[in-house]
């Protein structure tokens, strides 16, 4: 054995103790045979004497019950060919000893070669020492090693003190090996190391088929490339395609350890970093603080691409206050440092300070932009902003102002009955803190408000009309109210007040569908039949 080999052998055998595993998971049917370590011998069935088919010398010394063979040795056993220098056959046992350049062949295909072997013909166990090399030409496999027993009753091969595989593709390092030449599988533990010129696997217990070049994880392992690392204790990895399942929750960093993929099942592809999950999936970017979560998930790290759906949530903690999104299918997409999120169906989002739910929204936390579109809903302290499309505008973490496009209308609550009401085709709010200081309404613009006097009770109710409106407010009152072209205004003294006129047509209060807290995004909540809104066209509304 070179001395390359002889180091990384030697290194295996000074590490750290077998680790002791207790119970492993059947993840494919060859694992049955995964703990073969040292199995009893089994006798056979139709035990076969041991063949002498050549040796140029031949001695029986005294008191040594052996026959001593000498000089190009060759023994039969079973279907099996052994050659050697030199060896001592004890008929009566038989079994054999075999000295220098000792050989089998066993078919065509495997060959194992050492210094030292001995043999049992009752047992059909070769136990081979030394400088000891293990080939199997059909999987294109090489085994070195400096112990090996071959049980070929079990057609098993194991190692116990350290040993090398390698295949066309890696080399793999353990302290303990076991292979199997039927199933053309090798099953690895202790100080596991697969090396590969594109990745380094670390693993606790690995199974590796030389033919199909598939890995498959069976303890805590960690796969290291220049694409980043994952880490798992269940799943396959193909060595050639480095296309891998994960399984029970495996992680996935990538190179710049900021952007981390877990779930139940992980479909992953290194080399095109593409990512299917399944169950509990969770994707976290560190630089632009977001987590993306689902029971359905992908990701492409090529194109900055990830999608959840399946009790799908986004949470955004770029800002003071996390945003929580939630909707039947999120896509998160990266903006350089920012990012973007789309909601699709359903859409619901709560923040301390605001609250909202969509048919689709969208946020951008370069510009801290969110747009809300179809029967689009804001709740900001005591208002409530609706309308086919809504744009929301945040300054220094706060909502400065909202667009509110077709259909736009803004309540107040003031009680279970009375609101005030602004409507109109486009409305745009402006805010100061949580209160409104000024609203701007354009196309057929119509109020209703509640005016109070100074001891807070109601004068009654002012309904106005006209073509444009502005208003400002100051400590929650309306400070200046600008009708314009041909304004129409009507005061109702509240006793007078019939109940259909409470509210302008097609407005509602929908506080029964306001998100409450970051849970509440879940819940599923329909607008009643009463409050419908007015049947649009089938144009898109996005603008």
């Amino acid at each position: 054995m070179n001395k390359r080999l002889s180091a990384k052998l030697n290194k295996i055998k000074h590490r750290a103790p077998l680790l002791v595993v207790l119970c492993f998971l059947v993840i494919c049917a060859s694992a049955e045979t995964l703990f073969v370590s040292s199995p009893p011998p089994a006798k056979s069935k139709n035990s076969k004497k041991i063949e002498l088919r050549r040796s140029r010398l031949m001695t029986q010394r005294a008191n040594f019950r052996p026959l001593v063979l000498t000089d190009s040795v060759i023994l039969y056993h079973d279907g099996t060919l052994m050659y050697c220098d030199s060896a001592y056959l004890d008929d009566a046992a038989n079994t054999f000893e075999a000295f220098g350049n000792v050989k089998m062949n066993q078919g065509d295909t495997l060959i194992l070669m050492g210094d030292y072997m001995r043999y049992d013909g009752m047992y059909r166990l070769a136990k081979m020492r030394r400088n000891v090399v293990l080939e199997d030409k059909k999987a294109k496999m090489t085994l070195f090693t400096d112990s090996l027993n071959f049980d070929r009753i079990m057609n098993i091969a194991y190692y116990f003190d350290g040993g090398l595989v390698v295949d066309p593709e890696n080399e793999l390092t353990s302290s303990w090996g076991q292979y199997e030449p039927a199933l053309k599988l090798a099953t690895f533990r202790d100080s596991v190391k697969l090396v590969n010129k594109k990745f380094v696997i670390h693993s606790d217990t690995l199974q590796y088929s030389p033919q199909t070049r598939i890995t498959t994880i069976l303890g805590p392992s960690v796969v290291e490339s220049d694409s980043g690392t994952i880490y798992s204790n269940r799943g396959w990895y193909n060595t050639m395609t480095e296309e891998s399942m994960l399984l029970n929750q495996s992680l996935v960093v990538n190179k710049q350890k900021n952007q981390f993929l877990t779930g139940d099942t992980i479909f992953f592809n290194r080399n095109k970093s593409l990512g299917e999950v399944y169950g509990h999936m969770i994707l976290q970017d560190t630089v632009r603080k977001i987590i993306l979560k689902g029971d359905r998930g992908h990701y492409d790290g090529t194109l900055k691409f990830a999608w959840a759906s399946k009790k799908a949530q986004a949470l955004e903690y770029s800002q003071k206050d996390t945003l929580y999104l939630h909707a039947d299918t999120l896509q998160m997409t990266p903006e350089g440092k920012f990012n973007r999120l789309k909601a699709f169906r359903q859409a619901r989002f709560f923040r301390k300070d605001i609250q909202g739910i969509g048919d689709s929204i969208q946020y951008s936390s370069k510009d801290s932009v969110m747009h809300l579109f179809r029967d689009a809903v804001v709740w900001n302290d005591n208002h409530q902003v609706a309308g086919d499309t809504i744009h929301v505008y945040r300054k220094d973490s706060v909502v400065d102002h909202m667009i509110v496009k077709r259909n736009a209308y803004i309540m107040e609550g003031i009680d279970s009955l009375k609101f005030n009401q602004l409507k109109g085709r486009t409305v745009t709010a402006f805010m100061k803190g949580k209160q409104m200081k000024h609203v701007l309404v354009e196309g057929n613009a119509e109020s209703i408000f509640y005016p109070q006097e100074k001891d807070a009770s109601f004068i009654g109710q002012n309904q106005t009309e006209s073509g444009f409106l502005t208003i400002d407010f100051e400590n929650k009152k309306v400070k200046k109210l600008k009708l314009w072209p041909e304004p129409k205004a009507t005061m109702t003294p509240l006793p007078e007040l019939k109940p259909e006129k409470l509210r302008l047509k097609d407005v509602f209060w929908l506080d029964y569908l306001r998100p409450l807290n970051k849970d509440d995004i879940f819940r599923v909540a329909s607008r009643k039949v009463a409050d419908a809104p007015p049947k649009r066209s089938n144009r898109f509304a996005g603008d």
